[in-house]
């Protein structure tokens, strides 16, 4: 589905990615893990269109993404939720699905009611404004908003970033509803080991701009490698 070969990239004259090779297959979460700075979060970034790469490549079903601005990438099928959400705080909830519908161009957006029946809590808030829903509320919108584009593919951030264990639950949950019924392919990007580990499909861990492990959840969850990958 996803395909990315010695991904290098950076901001200015500082590299950040140095050699990233990594796929993502039809129905599959891979967890993207590693300590912060190490270019998580640089990489969907670049997957995006929101960076440029220096060089490398990426593929999304055989179509190149290289050098395309970050809208025809959402129209290809790209959808990404940022870390912190990036929910359009003066629009409604609905204006913000609406927002994320108009990405799906020839794929045709989500109905309003599919999308609701997944994130029922959105359905009596669709005329407030999405600045004022609590943080939970706004991850589901965020999540919401990206699958109204009908994506074949979804970033995710930090996704239970500042969010009550509740709705980290229901996250897990959902995607693993979304990925067994639609085939959608998740690149999840946490620092919630116990959510990744728990969601995820298959594990990479990510230092100095490079994946160096690859594994599946049980394999990373021993101590030995989360104690030599992960801990601070």
């Amino acid at each position: 589905m996803l395909s990315i070969t010695r991904l290098t990239a950076g901001y200015g004259s500082i590299p950040v990615l140095t050699g990233v090779d990594l796929a993502v297959a039809k129905g599959e979460v891979l967890a993207l893990l590693g300590r912060n700075g190490v270019g998580k979060t640089t990489l969907l970034r670049v997957v995006a269109g929101l960076l440029a790469a220096a060089s490398g490549r990426i593929t999304l079903e055989g179509v190149a993404l290289n050098g395309l601005p970050a809208h025809a990438i959402a129209r290809l099928g790209v959808a990404l939720v940022p870390q912190g959400r990036g929910i359009l705080a003066k629009l409604s909830v609905r204006e913000n699905l609406v927002v994320g519908g108009r990405a799906a161009a020839e794929r045709m957006p989500v109905p309003l009611e599919e999308i609701l029946s997944r994130f029922p809590i959105l359905r009596d808030r669709l005329d407030q404004p999405g600045g004022t829903l609590s943080g939970g509320q706004q991850q589901q919108l965020a999540i919401a908003r990206a699958l109204a584009a009908r994506p074949t593919v979804m970033l995710l951030d930090e996704p239970t970033e500042g969010i009550q264990p509740n709705v980290v639950h229901d996250l897990a949950v959902l995607i693993a509803t979304l990925t067994r019924e639609s085939g959608l392919a998740v690149l999840l990007v946490e620092q919630n080991i116990d959510f990744a580990l728990h969601t995820a499909s298959r594990c990479v861990v990510m230092e100095k701009g490079r994946i160096v492990h690859e594994g599946s959840p049980d394999q990373l969850s021993s101590d030995a490698l989360l104690k030599r990958y992960l801990a601070i």
